[in-house]
Formats: structure tokens, sequence, C-alpha cells
């Protein structure tokens, strides 16, 4: 596995550990109704779950997994890879800042951190998605060579 395949396995488990935490402290919550403010947390929960754990687990098997792209260049541009990893990361932070300020009745800045967080998700997937595309675009290759295999 290589280097920025591991980064991204390595902060999908983080996001599964925070997620985990973040949950525990929600069922704590619900059972014990300490504080409306917990309560509003869940998004955060969710989008730990299935962006910071689920998609990046997802996305660092499909760099390491993915047939190479060349022999000279494996993985192809890292610096594709590199800045989806940076955006998602730095996106999903900001989604977990924006939501627990959210719900501690911050006014303006919630609202900032929310639009970047989305911005740079969404960015982050584009990248991983044309980091990846060449790796699995359909090859013609002579009958012959697919008769030989």
């Amino acid at each position: 596995m290589y280097r920025l395949a591991r980064f991204y396995v390595r902060a999908a488990l983080i996001y599964l550990a925070q997620a985990s935490l973040i949950g525990a402290l929600l069922m704590f919550n619900q059972g014990f109704a300490l504080d409306s403010h917990i309560s509003a947390l869940q998004p955060v929960f969710y989008h730990l779950l299935m962006v910071g754990w689920a998609t990046q687990l997802i996305g660092g098997v499909a760099l390491w997994m993915f047939p190479p792209h060349t022999r000279q260049r494996p993985h192809g541009p890292e610096v594709l890879g590199w800045t989806s990893f940076v955006a998602l990361n730095t996106g999903l932070i900001c989604r977990a800042i924006g939501e627990g300020l959210a719900a501690w009745g911050v006014s303006t800045l919630p609202t900032v951190l929310l639009a970047a967080s989305a911005v740079l998700q969404v960015l982050a997937a584009w990248l991983l998605v044309i980091a990846l595309w060449p790796r699995v675009k359909g090859r013609i290759t002579p009958l012959s060579t697919k008769v030989a295999r």
C-alpha cells in the first residue's frame, strides 16, 4: 500500500473512532436527557461516519487496489490525490466545527464554515474521481491478447 492510500485509510479509522465517541455521547444524552445542545451534534456524527470513515476508506482502498495508471507512474498524478485528501479532511473539520458552533447559537461563522465545508468536500470528490478515472477506463486490447489469458 503506498503512502497516500495509507493516509486515507488511517484518517478513515480516526474518523470512525471520533464518530463512535460522538455516537456514544448522543446515546448517553438521549438516555439521560442532559443537554439539548448535545443532540444538535447528530449531523456531525453521521457526517463523520459516512464521509469521514466510509468515503475515505473507499477512496483509500480504491487508490491502493485499482489498476496502475502506467508503468512509470502507477498511481497517476499524485498531486490530485493529495489535494483531494487535504480538501476532504479540511471540509470535514469545517463541518464539525460549524455544526458545533451552530448548536451553541453562534450566528455568522457556522454559515461560512458549512459553506466552505460543502465546497471543499465536493472539490475533494471530483479530484478523487479525476485521479482515479484514467486507472479504470477501458483499454482496447487485441483479441489475441484476450484469448491468451
